[in-house]
């Protein structure tokens, strides 16, 4: 059974810091390119940052550039986002996503979301 698990949202001032996690099982974690998207109120989902399989290639929003920091550890079949320097506009629910492509088929997983709000 393919599953995606986040977790480590909350409740944070601006300036704050927080680190997600997304545990994956079921499938083919380290040849997978993971992501992670946030989805306002109001507003349609957004995709934050991703990195390759292997963990050598990043890419970011213009929006969290110098603040958030993809990774991930395929030992632990884990991906993570540390979030620095915290706004209220970061406010979000954050999903985790995998794509997985197998020859020519491809595979999109995501998580349940997690939420993050960020607000003094």
């Amino acid at each position: 059974q393919v599953q995606l698990v986040e977790s480590g949202g909350g409740l944070v001032h601006p300036g704050g810091s927080l680190r997600l996690s997304c545990t994956a099982s079921g499938f083919d974690f380290s040849s997978s390119y993971m992501r992670w998207y946030r989805q306002a109120p109001g507003k349609e989902r957004e995709l934050v940052a991703g990195i390759s399989s292997a963990g050598g290639t990043t890419n970011y929003a213009e929006s969290v550039k110098g603040r958030f920091t993809i990774s991930r550890d395929n030992g632990k079949k884990t991906a993570y986002l540390q979030m620095n320097s915290l706004k209220p506009e970061d406010t979000a629910v954050y999903y985790c996503n995998a794509l997985l492509i197998i020859r020519v088929t491809r595979f999109d997983y995501w998580g349940q979301g997690t939420q993050v709000t960020v607000s003094s």
